[in-house]
């Protein structure tokens, strides 16, 4: 497996893959419809090179993730996270998450907030992030999600206390 940063062309095959992984979950198709538009890779994520891809030696795309800044805080947070169906569970996502975390750590984030699906909570849990509070689901009015917090390095030593509002 092999992480690189996303290319233009592939913000469509991405979104798909992102379509296909919420899906695995056994999500209708109503939820699904509804959650379109939060499942989108961005032309513009891309261009700012915080978009990553895992692909296998054959170029075949694993998976992929992205982070926004939270500029309020000094904080980053996960935008995406999402793994081909069949690859689940062979580390494609946490090499994935630990590429995010080292390009917010160099860039001195002092946390990541990640709002999770519910079936990926105890993903992040085992990774080592805190689960906060259930928070609004960024896609369906309504809904709430599990939101985590995972501290970084980066903020060792700066003296500030900053928080996730």
């Amino acid at each position: 497996m092999r992480l690189r940063a996303a290319r233009f062309h592939e913000a469509e095959v991405l979104s798909e893959l992102c379509r296909r992984s919420k899906a695995s979950w056994g999500y209708d198709a109503a939820f699904m419809a509804a959650s379109a538009a939060s499942l989108r890779v961005e032309f513009e994520a891309i261009e700012r090179g915080r978009v990553f891809v895992a692909e296998d030696e054959a170029g075949e795309l694993l998976g992929v993730a992205s982070y926004e800044w939270l500029q309020a805080t000094g904080a980053a947070e996960l935008d995406l996270l999402f793994v081909a169906p069949g690859v689940m569970r062979k580390g494609v996502g946490r090499a994935l998450l630990d590429r995010v975390v080292a390009a917010v750590t160099a860039a001195r984030a002092r946390r990541l907030v990640i709002l999770a699906d519910p079936n990926a909570a105890g993903f992040y849990r085992r990774y080592g992030a805190a689960y906060l509070c259930d928070a609004p689901s960024d896609a369906i009015p309504g809904r709430t999600l599990p939101l985590f917090s995972l501290e970084l390095a980066s903020g060792a030593g700066s003296g500030s206390s900053r928080s996730y509002a």
